[in-house]
């Protein structure tokens, strides 16, 4: 069996597969919790180990699988060229909320992190945990974070807030579609843009507008944000 998965096209369609059998399980049940990313994840790692197949030797498809999450944050622009006339309206709005929300999610997290006795390392790699994975990696390496355990944090929140987002908000009265549709892109990056995408195409576009800002405020703001919190909070 190992031999077969020493081939990259092999270790790509491998991935395809069981990702989009996931996504017809989904859409079939109607089970938010069965998200396709999370399946996919629960299927390839005991796959992977109970048949001695090393990470390197899988991670040499899933390159060209990664290489892909750069354009895909590029492709969210035709939606929001679509709703342009709309996002112009709210144009102020718009950024005064993912200001706020890119300020609450870096900070919260670094708090948080701190009061559990985290390291410096890992609460930098904690710092960009809800942006989009290629943006999240850059942020990570820039202020010192751990690259790695970053895309693992990042890919966790985004399926959080896939399956539980839209749930949390109807909890807490939020109702209102743009807000809704802004809060899972700015803390749910790219997974909870997927989600918000099968809603309908104006949500995925104010979604996918709530992911943008937000990624380009964390890259800008993180390394001061956490150097003035250095002031308060010794690492």
């Amino acid at each position: 069996m190992n031999w077969i998965f020493q081939n990259e096209l092999v270790i790509i369609a491998f991935t395809a597969i069981i990702y989009f059998g996931a996504q017809k399980l989904q859409k079939k049940t109607g089970i938010v919790v069965l998200n396709p990313i999370l399946i996919t994840i629960a299927i390839i790692i005991p796959f992977l180990i109970v048949f001695h197949i090393d990470y390197e030797v899988y991670n040499k498809g899933g390159k060209y699988i990664e290489f892909f999450l750069k354009p895909a944050v590029v492709a969210l622009g035709v939606p929001l060229y679509q709703q342009l006339e709309k996002i112009k309206k709210q144009a102020l709005h718009i950024i005064i909320s993912q200001l706020i929300g890119c300020l609450v999610g870096i900070v919260s997290v670094v708090l948080i992190a701190k009061m559990m006795g985290a390291s410096k390392e890992i609460i930098f790699s904690l710092a960009p945990k809800s942006v989009t994975t290629p943006i999240a990696i850059e942020v990570s390496k820039t202020i010192g974070g751990i690259a790695p355990l970053t895309a693992s944090v990042v890919i966790v929140v985004g399926i959080f807030g896939a399956i539980f987002g839209y749930g949390i908000m109807k909890l807490t009265k939020v109702k209102n579609p743009i807000a809704q549709s802004l809060s899972m892109g700015n803390a749910a990056h790219a997974v909870g843009t997927s989600k918000s995408m099968e809603i309908s195409p104006n949500f995925g576009a104010m979604s996918s507008i709530g992911l943008i800002i937000n990624g380009i405020f964390t890259a800008i703001l993180s390394p001061y944000i956490l150097k003035l919190m250095g002031h308060w909070i010794t690492f």
